[in-house]
């Protein structure tokens, strides 16, 4: 009987300390109270949090119908995003030719699904750095867009 009682006690503790486990990484990946602040030169521009205002194909909680991403306005993005959307709807020319206009490949699979081809991706300068630096907008069908603050580890729909 001696043996089933330990048994049964290093059965409780190790229920125990995987809730203690789960807790602590709950904990540390923010609780539950949304995504991290992004790194790097990401952090100095506005986030790609949900707006309050809301277009026919987005739902109550600012969130975009077709891909489930969270929706931005354009006039709440830094001012180079719009400049980057301008040149987008010229046809350019990019501040980047040798990477704008490219293929996104969406192999973070943030992105509705779609064949190989349909997405081009395009750089959004950030003041003060000497290289592309980690915004980018990524261009689908026709007023089809998305930006990334934090160089494609989230993404949201943006509206005009």
């Amino acid at each position: 009987m001696a043996a089933a009682s330990t048994g049964r006690e290093r059965y409780r503790w190790l229920l125990l300390l995987v809730a203690a486990v789960m807790l602590v990484v709950w904990l540390v990946t923010g609780g539950g109270q949304g995504e991290p602040e992004p790194a790097g030169d990401a952090r100095s521009t506005p986030s790609s949090t949900p707006s309050s205002t809301s277009s026919p194909t987005d739902d109550v909680a600012g969130t975009d119908a077709a891909s489930g991403l969270p929706v931005v306005r354009l006039a709440e993005l830094p001012p180079e995003a719009a400049r980057t959307v301008e040149l987008i709807d010229a046809g350019g020319p990019f501040p980047e030719p040798e990477h704008d206009g490219g293929t996104f490949g969406n192999r973070e699979e943030l992105l509705p699904d779609r064949p190989m081809g349909y997405y081009r991706e395009y750089t959004v300068p950030t003041p003060g750095l000497d290289h592309r630096g980690a915004r980018r907008i990524v261009a689908g069908g026709p007023d089809e867009l998305y930006w990334t603050a934090d160089h494609y580890s989230s993404f949201a729909r943006i509206r005009r």
